[in-house]
Parts: C-alpha cells; structure tokens; sequence
C-alpha cells in the first residue's frame, strides 16, 4: 500500500475517532415522558441504544494515530 494512502486512512480514521466521541458524549441513555389522556396518567420510560461503545471509538481514535505515524515513517 502507498505511504500516503496509508496516511490519508489513518486521517480519516482520526476523524471518525473524534466525531465518535463527540456524538456519544451528546446522547442521552434514557429518558421519562409522561402521557396525560383524561383522567388516566401514564410513564412512558424510553431507552436510546448507544449505537457505538468507547471503547470502540478508542480504538479507531488510536489505530488512525498509528496509521498516519507509519505511513510518516515509511516516507522518510
């Protein structure tokens, strides 16, 4: 593979990595609404999924970190 396709994955990899964790960081894992319907109430209890783990976005973060400083070495 070229050294500066090698860099421009581990670039976009890095992106990924950051919107990942900027996009966990802004949800909420659950939340309460309550229903009025005459007389009778009722808690709707809603649970939103994490669609990506942390751990997950780490690891993205890092392997794109190691990409770009591979691919600088190779081209030196």
């Amino acid at each position: 593979m070229d050294t500066k396709a090698i860099i421009h994955v581990g670039i976009a990899l890095i992106f990924l990595g950051i919107v990942a964790f900027t996009y966990l960081a802004g949800s909420d894992p659950s939340r309460q609404q309550m229903i009025n319907i005459g007389p009778l109430q009722a808690r709707v209890d809603i649970q939103k999924v994490m669609p990506l783990s942390p751990l997950v976005a780490g690891l993205v973060l890092v392997g794109g970190i190691l990409l770009v400083v591979v691919g600088i070495k190779k081209s030196s």
